[in-house]
């Protein structure tokens, strides 16, 4: 991928990422630039192009239309947990929740992370879809952002 550089914003840095220019594209449709440049920090799950890809055919176009701009704000919200954190103090959210962590995201709704494996983290989002950690700890100056293969939708 694209070079990352952690003295460079989300958003900054997520422009020069050829695997996201679908969330890019969402974000600035959802009008929420501004909000992920701002000082934070979050913790962003940034789902691929290939993550986009798996929803039903036709739904990200559908979503970016302006008068769909509350429900694709909601599913990119739903994507942003408040604060900094790494792949490892995820992990510790997980052992100390006895298996699972449950972060509340800025959309209001919660995120439940696992372990799934050796050093991998699972997502599992609202309606119960799964997604996988394929890139963590991408340090960004107002945050991080960890890669998932899965779009997670709010309930």
């Amino acid at each position: 991928g694209a070079p990352m550089y952690p003295s460079k914003n989300i958003v900054q840095n997520a422009v020069n990422s050829k695997d996201h220019t679908t969330l890019v594209a969402a974000v600035k449709a959802a009008g929420l630039v501004d909000t992920l440049q701002s000082a934070g920090p979050f913790t962003v799950f940034a789902p691929t192009n290939a993550a986009f890809g798996k929803l039903p055919a036709g739904t990200v176009e559908t979503l970016i239309k302006p008068e769909n701009k509350g429900t694709l704000t909601k599913i990119l919200t739903y994507h942003v947990v408040p604060g900094r954190m790494t792949a490892a103090n995820l992990m510790k959210a997980v052992k100390d929740g006895g298996g699972k962590a449950m972060l509340k995201s800025v959309a209001g709704e919660t995120l439940i992370v696992e372990q799934a494996g050796p050093g991998k983290l699972s997502i599992t989002d609202a309606k119960g879809g799964k997604s996988f950690v394929t890139i963590a700890d991408v340090l960004q100056s107002n945050g991080v952002i960890h890669v998932i293969d899965t779009v997670l939708l709010p309930g």
